[in-house]
């Protein structure tokens, strides 16, 4: 994962699911309490804590069935 930047979301690899945020690659003192945010179905979410955007590579993982 990689430090937020307004414009630009953070790219989450599918190997490092589950997303939470704050992200280990976030100074600490940006901390809020931790968060485990829902990304799998859209591809995308934000936290509602500091607006980071996190965006999974490859799109929404779709289920084999």
């Amino acid at each position: 994962m990689a430090t937020p930047n307004p414009t630009e979301p953070v790219s989450v690899d599918p190997k490092n699911l589950p997303v939470f945020c704050p992200n280990p690659d976030m100074p600490l003192w940006s901390s809020h309490p931790r968060v485990f945010l829902d990304i799998a179905e859209t591809g995308e979410t934000m936290c509602p804590y500091c607006g980071t955007r996190y965006r999974l590579k490859g799109g929404p993982l779709t289920s084999g069935h």
